[in-house]
């Protein structure tokens, strides 16, 4: 008797989970009706957050100057991650099912990176991040993640090449903070540095220092170190970084992307960094990127920075990727991911077979904000 009357729940019951992944696929697969604008989202970290939107924003306009896609026009739909812890998942789940987006760009810290990418991925929603360099957003082998950015260990590497390589450099000092993404950056440059079999860098922790930076820089001087790397967010580098020009240290001063967040971060503050601090960068392209600077600075009336350059290559990804599908079938468009070649501001874009970037980075100098690029 029971078996028989447990059959037609254990029944209804696979049919209804059937049906739950009927109406699943069908929202993921079929992002909005024809004649409709092609719709992309942008997840920021908050409102104040512009550069990645006006990053974004341009590349969609320009686009639609060339005719949008099959006559539709792409729009940009933009959603902020402020709020509580996992804000970000539930704006990307709104983003995919309520807007009904073809994909997505994000341009926020690497915490909310992963909510995002676990949406994406349960949704089957292309990914292309335009500013974490969270490494472990590619391990697990996700293939609808992409990372336009150089992630931590690619920095890593480049920096370590720098500073014990090239440089021949064997006293590093370096200071860190707790912030997310400045602390993984850290790690992994201390992972590298130790393959090289070069002494241990010199470790200052900011949260020991706080209201004490001069404190701080005294520690750094009488480390006699040869360079320093700052591994803080950026307005603790800027402040640290201020200090040690004051004291007229003369070492070089290394760090990653993260410090030119120009969301964070003004034009004037930014240009303390000019011609001294290095980061790891790809080859930029002079021509395109001057081009891009000029269209910005007459649409915006201030010059882009790294997370505006970012975020207007991440848009332009997903435009060409789009229009190489020719569909709104997501699988296609992220399959067109996986074998663009794009020549964007930050230089030639291209992915592995785990989303990463594929390039040579190596350290360059940076001016207004960005790397010193190279004339084409």
């Amino acid at each position: 008797m029971n078996i028989i009357t447990d059959q037609p729940v254990k029944y209804s019951k696979t049919i209804f989970q059937a049906l739950l992944i009927f109406i699943f696929l069908s929202a993921a697969r079929i992002p909005g009706e024809p004649g409709q604008p092609v719709k992309i989202g942008l997840l920021i970290p908050d409102s104040k957050s512009v550069a990645a939107k006006q990053g974004a924003e341009l590349a969609v306009l320009k686009a639609n100057e060339n005719g949008g896609f099959q006559g539709r026009p792409f729009q940009l739909v933009v959603r902020s991650m402020e709020g509580p812890w996992g804000t970000g998942s539930k704006q990307a789940v709104d983003l995919i099912f309520e807007e009904k987006v073809w994909a997505l760009l994000g341009s926020h810290d690497g915490r909310n990176a992963h909510l995002v990418e676990q949406a994406a991925t349960k949704a089957i929603v292309p990914f292309v991040s335009a500013w974490p360099g969270d490494p472990s957003l590619s391990q697990a082998f996700v293939p609808w993640f992409f990372n336009c950015v150089p992630n931590d260990i690619q920095q890593a590497e480049a920096l370590t090449e720098e500073i014990y390589n090239k440089r021949k450099i064997c006293k590093v000092v370096t200071v860190h903070d707790e912030d997310y993404d400045s602390n993984l950056a850290f790690s992994n440059f201390l992972k590298k540095a130790g393959m090289t079999k070069k002494a241990d860098p010199l470790q200052f922790k900011y949260e020991t220092y706080i209201g004490k930076i001069n404190d701080l820089v005294d520690q750094i001087i009488s480390t006699n170190a040869e360079c320093i790397a700052l591994f803080c967010n950026p307005s603790v580098s800027l402040n640290i970084y201020r200090q040690i020009r004051e004291r007229k240290v003369k070492q070089p001063v290394f760090s990653t992307h993260y410090l030119l967040n120009e969301n964070e971060l003004s034009d004037q503050e930014l240009k303390n960094y000019d011609n001294a601090l290095s980061v790891p960068s790809g080859k930029w392209s002079g021509s395109k990127y001057r081009d891009f600077r000029q269209e910005y600075e007459q649409t915006y009336g201030e010059p882009p920075g790294m997370v505006a350059s970012y975020a207007y290559d991440g848009m332009n990804l997903l435009i060409e990727a789009i229009r190489h599908a020719g569909t709104s079938e997501r699988e296609l468009i992220q399959k067109s991911l996986e074998k663009i070649f794009y020549e964007g501001v930050t230089g030639p874009i291209s992915f592995d077979k785990m989303g990463n970037r594929k390039d040579s980075f190596f350290l360059t100098t940076v001016k207004n904000g960005v790397p010193v690029m190279a004339d084409k």
